[in-house]
């Protein structure tokens, strides 16, 4: 179990964070850096928008009796394509 920090710990440690010298930009950190600043703004999307689109991850569990699973695995293999197309395939009918 995690123990909560008092605040003189919280107010030593970050005393140690704040002394410590500040690290200089790797290669990669600055080529990311440009980058990002190179990115249209056009391109961008608000929070809202972001929310939305992972609103539908296109993943989907469901809970089946075995024996339609297995039955299922059969025939997407009879098939000769992956459980997941075969389901996907059957969903669309």
């Amino acid at each position: 179990m995690k123990r909560e920090l008092s605040m003189e710990e919280l107010q030593k440690r970050l005393a140690e964070i704040d002394a410590r010298e500040p690290e200089e930009p790797t290669a990669e950190d600055l080529a990311a850096i440009a980058e990002a600043d190179a990115e249209d703004p056009a391109d961008t999307i608000t929070l809202e928008e972001y929310k939305a689109q992972r609103e539908y991850s296109g993943k989907l569990m469901l809970r089946i009796p075995k024996e339609l699973h297995r039955d299922l695995a059969e025939a997407a293999k009879a098939n000769g394509v992956s459980l997941n197309q075969y389901a996907v395939y059957k969903l669309a009918r």
